[in-house]
């Protein structure tokens, strides 16, 4: 087998390393992925414009009343609460919308801010300090990932913890039959690889506690 061919189209989103390999092109976009960090990302001449992204998020279902859509968020809460007292100070970046998850916290014992760049944008929450910041379903959408989770260390209390839900990538799928990255919206993908990547480079470890459900925290 030929190895992959190598290109050089800008850098990496995360790591900002100039090499990667043509990863995959379905009849919409094409994909690639990093030699070093394994992050797989749409080049930026296939991202959405803000208006369509924010289209796109107005098909979601992000009813407070579905139950389903409540259950799939809860999941989150029990790692939370194993590593953060009650009363502690979260955020919840990317909260979208209906900011559910920072109401199911706060019905949990913790108090809450929301934050969103479509629909709560004020700015002055992200100059707080946290002991737990919550983002759930928002790290693939990131055109600059590596500066946002810096930017969110930035306002974690020392021993705070960072909880992300994104569903990984591993070579168990086929990616042509992904469901995720259909979505347009979604222009990064994380795997393993890349999270034990993002951890060394930020001095942080991680727990994985679901399939999509991983837990950073400083050294």
């Amino acid at each position: 087998m030929n190895p992959p061919e190598v290109h050089n189209l800008g850098i990496c989103p995360l790591c900002n390393w100039e090499n990667h390999y043509f990863f995959f092109r379905d009849k919409f976009r094409n994909y690639f992925k990093c030699s070093v960090c394994s992050l797989i990302f749409v080049p930026p001449e296939f991202h959405p414009t803000r208006p369509k992204e924010k289209a796109r998020y107005e098909e979601h279902n992000n009813d407070p009343d579905d139950q389903g859509y409540r259950e799939f968020l809860e999941r989150i809460v029990p790692p939370i609460k194993e590593r953060v007292s009650q009363g502690a100070l979260g955020l919840d970046f990317g909260c979208g919308p209906t900011p559910l998850l920072a109401d199911i916290l706060t019905e949990n014992g913790f108090e809450m801010e929301i934050y969103d760049s479509f629909y709560e944008t004020e700015k002055d929450v992200l100059g707080q300090k946290y002991d737990f910041i919550v983002s759930t379903e928002v790290l693939e959408h990131l055109s600059q990932p590596l500066k946002e989770f810096q930017k969110l260390l930035s306002i974690l209390n020392p021993g705070g913890i960072l909880a992300i839900m994104t569903l990984p990538f591993d070579s168990t799928i086929d990616f042509r039959g992904w469901h995720y990255k259909n979505d347009p919206t979604h222009i990064c993908f994380y795997s393993v690889e890349t999270f034990d990547w993002l951890a060394a480079h930020l001095g942080l470890t991680y727990e994985r506690v679901e399939n999509d459900i991983f837990i950073f925290q400083e050294e």
